[in-house]
């Protein structure tokens, strides 16, 4: 028989989360091997996985349950458009900032401005537009709460 040793919990146990300031959600990460070339740059398709997690931490933090929309059969969020320039390179063992902020927010999607960031640097300048779809791919106006939430975080025209 074999004795099972029970781990005792700790803080670290919990996956990293982003959170807001302000009106600005932040997401850091680090540039790790598997993300770069043989000189260590970050690979350009890097840039959009690292928007998405950071897009997927905001929108668990504004208060949408994507894996409850999904399994309730009320639509999905799928990425219709992205804009990107690319203006930096990142490097391995960089530590970046993913920022996102609302940007518009329509019946049935919401664009959100996401940045890459290593210190004050701009490495990357993108605008995502999610569409909210039917499980079976065609749009769908969001839920009302969410558009609501969405709302209070959309940063005025600067």
């Amino acid at each position: 028989m074999v004795k099972r040793q029970v781990m005792e919990p700790s803080p670290l146990d919990q996956p990293y989360r982003g959170g807001f300031v302000g009106k600005e959600h932040r997401f850091a990460l680090t540039v790790y091997f598997e993300d770069t070339d043989t000189a260590g740059i970050v690979y350009y398709a890097n840039y959009l996985k690292y928007m998405e997690r950071a897009r997927s931490d905001f929108l668990r933090a504004v208060g949408v349950d994507q894996r409850g929309a999904i399994e309730a059969g009320e639509g999905v969020y799928a990425v219709a458009e992205v804009a990107i320039r690319y203006l930096g390179s990142a490097r391995l063992g960089d530590d970046l900032l993913i920022l996102s902020s609302v940007e518009a927010v329509r019946a049935a999607s919401v664009v959100i401005h996401q940045q890459v960031m290593r210190g004050l640097q701009k490495l990357t300048d993108a605008r995502v537009t999610a569409a909210f779809l039917t499980l079976d791919g065609r749009p769908r106006r969001q839920p009302r709460k969410w558009v609501e939430r969405f709302e209070q975080f959309r940063l005025s025209e600067i």
